[in-house]
């Protein structure tokens, strides 16, 4: 087994990426040419044609850095040339696919609006965030009808069955106004349902009034939700999106995003970390406990994300918020160590729900009624395009046999 060694000290394990220079996602031109496998003219060409962004090196403006993420878009079409190719890998992390307004995920952050998520998470409430994903004020509600009746959280059941008995009003042709009325209540409701009690001000604090949290821990819930609020085109988002380019109602949307979150590919990913943790052997020694899964060819879920190759800033926030035991700092490092891969969101609320001793399940609860301020914001932006989501399908099915080609119908006589 191999020696892990001391562990690092958690500031060191996140690479500080709350405050990490943008120049470590650019690269130089060699690496940059090496990486495509062109020339340095090619490369040069990329940037005059608008593929590829460039800046000057800082300190030497002589030299060039390049977008890495470009150079991996760039590869991405160069694996698959052909259209239908480069329409395929798009749906994995490929070339973008929708445009929007929303969030951009630029420099290794997430920016909402063109607002640094990260530095708005240090103050802002979900209230606050959501009013500036929507561009609406976030409108005053009557007081809550919500009547408790099921153990809390119940994350996505519950707010399943809530969203079902809601009147749903078709999206389309509606006033901004009585949009953001309506959202405001759905994301009221969410909240309202994860933490089965009627609202106690604004979500953190109803969150927190339900799970016996302390000012401090508040503090922590209103960071986490604001991180959570919205993560650019998600699977979720996504899912949202092709149901509000339908007209359908807000409350049709987001039952569709809270089923894909539910997988365990995406909010399900904090289930399977929550299990991957009650190992024995990395309760008692982290090193050691993740030496050994490795050993068994396991990986640690939530550990790694393919926008965020230096760690993601939304899990260095939060982390550096809750500033968790020794533990903690104990199974990053092993981790980081192994496998240099770091942390993402869903093991930061993981850890939150650990640290403050929140009910089981709070995680996922706490992702969903953050998650819900976004995919209202992108639900309404799709349907503001008024076109409908429908992509084709490459079929590798059997043989179908081809008849002759219709023929068109004959135009009508001109009018006499």
């Amino acid at each position: 087994m191999r020696d892990v060694g001391p562990a690092l000290p958690l500031t060191s394990i996140l690479i500080h990426t709350i405050n990490m220079d943008p120049s470590a996602l650019w690269i130089p031109a060699e690496a940059a040419a090496a990486r495509l496998g062109v020339t340095r003219q090619t490369l040069y060409a990329y940037v005059s044609r608008g593929l590829l962004r460039a800046r000057p090196a800082p300190g030497d403006p002589r030299r060039g850095l390049y977008d890495a993420a470009d150079i991996e878009t760039l590869r991405s079409r160069a694996r698959g040339r052909a259209r239908a190719d480069i329409a395929a890998a798009a749906i994995d992390f490929g070339t973008p696919v929708l445009t929007s307004a929303v969030t951009a995920i630029a420099a290794g952050r997430p920016h909402y609006r063109g607002h640094d998520a990260i530095a708005l998470a240090e103050t802002a409430t979900l209230e606050q965030t959501a009013a500036l994903l929507w561009e609406q004020p976030f409108p005053a509600l009557a007081h809550s009808d919500f009547i408790a009746a099921a153990p809390a959280p119940a994350a996505l059941p519950g707010c399943l069955v809530a969203l079902a008995a809601l009147p749903a009003q078709p999206i389309w042709n509606r006033r901004p106004a009585a949009l953001a009325t309506e959202a405001a209540i759905l994301l009221r409701r969410i909240t309202e349902t994860c933490a089965n009690r009627r609202a106690a001000g604004p979500a953190h604090q109803t969150l927190a009034a339900a799970w016996g949290q302390k000012p401090t821990g508040a503090e922590l819930l209103r960071r986490a939700l604001v991180l959570c609020a919205d993560h650019e085109l998600n699977a979720s988002t996504f899912a949202v999106r092709v149901v509000a380019s339908t007209g359908a109602a807000l409350p049709l949307c987001l039952m569709a995003g809270l089923a894909a979150l539910g997988g365990p590919l995406h909010g399900g990913m904090t289930e399977r970390i929550r299990a991957a943790l009650a190992d024995p052997a990395l309760a008692a020694d982290p090193a050691r406990g993740v030496a050994a899964q490795l050993a068994r060819g396991e990986k640690l879920p939530g550990f790694g994300h393919r926008l965020y190759p230096v760690g993601d800033p939304r899990a260095t926030a939060l982390f550096a918020a809750l500033a968790p035991g020794t533990w903690w700092t104990d199974l990053l490092g092993a981790v980081a160590e192994l496998t240099g891969a770091r942390p993402t969101i869903d093991v930061a609320l993981v850890a939150l729900e650990r640290e403050l001793r929140l009910p089981q399940g709070a995680a996922l609860a706490i992702f969903a009624a953050g998650r819900t301020a976004g995919w209202i914001a992108h639900a309404l932006e799709q349907a503001a395009e008024g076109s409908l989501i429908r992509p084709r399908a490459r079929y590798t099915g059997p043989g179908v046999a081809r008849g002759p080609r219709p023929t068109p119908p004959p135009p009508p006589p001109p009018p006499r």
